[in-house]
């Protein structure tokens, strides 16, 4: 069987695929760049020295590894001077970050997290780069901040590069989610999992249940109906990585649900903690073209306007029977 590469497999569906034209494929192209850059560093990690801390603290308050540093400035680096970027927003920079002067702008914003997961990397756990495309609706040389902050309904495409026992890609540019496995020998990803279709009932839950005594009851009671025995034993199993990356992308291909309640904690951050540009819009843009499901516990993440960049949510995404099983709580 003939491999198909990533960009082949775009053209080849030009005609269906609006988004298909020159920039668009370009600016792929420097993304796929900076993820096999970063996928190199990741498979030598143990033998550079990009392992442990900065020293630093990011914008989210987090103490900055130095792969994800690396992996920041790589896709910063590379994606500048692609000249179909007007502007790009990272996890770990507080404000937008714009094209210099020096440079050509286009018509795309690209917002991503360089490195999910990264608290695990020196466990040698897998983790991820999630990237997040949209078109600038007004036609100004300086956008700002506000014109970036659109529904992830308005995402013309989403996806992520997953490091681990191999490096995949999975993306969509709303015809589908398909995956793509990096094939070292010829240093290009080769379709591997063409139309992922996420199962409508699967039989995990994946949560951190250390955070239970901070739950409310609505949310203690989601997880107790996944730990149900009433029937002798329950029908689900608990797995839980702590990289978002992996735990959505194995919920995607055996299906379940993967949840990040807010908690009870700090009234001053009511929301939880995925953010919602970064994380939650991406994963759910994802599994909606999978046949899935992704909300907050009372609305659709697609649905949700940002107010700010960093803003964050609780997620609840995976197989429309278990979400709904959710929401269905939530609103009892």
């Amino acid at each position: 069987m003939r491999q198909i590469t990533v960009i082949e497999h775009l053209l080849l569906h030009q005609k269906e695929n609006p988004l298909a034209t020159g920039n668009f494929t370009r600016l792929l192209t420097e993304l796929i760049l900076a993820a096999k850059i970063i996928s190199r560093a990741v498979n030598k990690a143990g033998l550079m020295d990009v392992l442990g801390e900065t020293g630093e603290i990011n914008v989210q308050g987090e103490e900055v590894q130095k792969l994800d540093e690396f992996a920041n400035r790589v896709i910063i680096h590379r994606l500048q001077r692609s000249g179909v970027l007007c502007a790009m927003a990272s996890e770990e920079n507080a404000d937008i970050i714009e094209i210099p002067e020096k440079y050509s702008k286009g018509k795309y914003f690209l917002v991503f997290d360089p490195l999910d997961g990264s608290s695990n990397i020196d466990a040698n756990v897998s983790i991820g780069t999630i990237f997040s495309i949209y078109k600038q609706e007004k036609d100004t040389d300086y956008p700002t901040l506000g014109e970036l902050l659109q529904k992830g309904s308005q995402q013309v495409a989403a996806g992520y590069f997953l490091y681990g026992s191999s490096t995949m890609l999975v993306y969509s540019t709303g015809q589908g989610v398909h995956g793509f496995t990096l094939d070292p020998s010829v240093g290009e990803f080769l379709l591997s999992h063409p139309n992922i279709m996420i199962p409508k009932k699967g039989k995990i839950y994946s949560v951190n249940e250390g955070y239970f005594p901070f739950w409310d009851d609505k949310t203690k009671q989601v997880i107790a109906s996944f730990k149900d025995v009433s029937a002798g034993k329950s029908s689900y199993s608990l797995r839980y990585i702590g990289s978002l990356v992996a735990d959505f992308h194995r919920t995607l291909l055996y299906g379940g649900i993967f949840m990040y309640p807010k908690d009870c904690r700090d009234p001053k951050k009511p929301r939880g903690k995925l953010r919602l540009l970064y994380e939650a819009s991406p994963m759910a843009f994802l599994v909606e073209q999978a046949g899935g499901m992704a909300v907050d516990g009372e609305q659709r993440i697609l649905d949700i306007l940002p107010e700010e960049l960093h803003q964050r949510v609780p997620l609840f995404i995976g197989s429309a029977t278990e979400v709904k099983k959710v929401l269905d709580i939530y609103k009892s």
